[in-house]
């Protein structure tokens, strides 16, 4: 279980495929504090490290996950959010993250609000039911409030700390991101669901 606050940035060193899909090669400050066998949050996407050691992380991203998440097509030199899970015994400072991705979004429009900054993101039709105005979503790992909510996108404001401290001040108009919808609000819409049926 994560936050969606972000620790530390990593960057990419390497993606190589393997047999059993791809494994990533990122630099971060985190390493010394990781072991084989620890999850760590990239890019909102929960990874099993599998090597930590000299300011390096390993880890296997299969090949579902490459598929339904922006991580297989990282490049070299990307700079990705990183988090490693929650305590049992610390303060929940953002929401519930599974580090389960529910689907991949695109930056429609970057604009300027003062010192803040507002991101359009658009999703697909699939997550419309999990999301919800002032409702929780997290993008790219990131905890963030809808603050606006159409019917194929959604506003963020993004504050000045979290902007200069993740990896949104590189993001372009039609980037993918990874989109995780409020876990609660995903059992209601599943319930809902359910309940039409019988």
């Amino acid at each position: 279980m994560f936050t969606g606050l972000i620790e530390a940035l990593g960057d990419v060193i390497e993606l190589k495929a393997t047999s059993g899909g791809v494994r990533l090669r990122l630099s971060t400050s985190l390493a010394e504090q990781l072991a084989p066998g620890d999850s760590l949050a990239v890019n909102g996407v929960c990874l099993t490290v599998i090597l930590a050691s000299s300011g390096e992380v390993h880890a296997d991203i299969g090949p579902e996950t490459a598929r339904v998440t922006t991580l297989g097509s990282l490049s070299r030199g990307t700079r990705v959010n990183l988090e490693r899970p929650m305590r049992a015994d610390g303060r929940m400072g953002g929401h519930f993250v599974q580090g389960h991705v529910d689907g991949t979004g695109t930056v429609e429009e970057i604009r300027n609000d003062g010192e803040s900054q507002w991101l359009t993101i658009g999703f697909p039709p699939m997550l419309a039911p999990s999301l919800v105005h002032r409702g929780s979503i997290a993008v790219d790992g990131i905890s963030l409030t809808v603050a606006g909510l159409g019917a194929d996108r959604f506003d963020v404001q993004i504050v000045p700390f979290t902007w200069s401290h993740t990896n949104l001040a590189q993001r372009r108009v039609h980037d993918r991101v990874n989109l995780e919808c409020d876990m609660i609000g995903k059992y209601v819409a599943r319930a809902v669901q359910l309940a039409g049926r019988l």
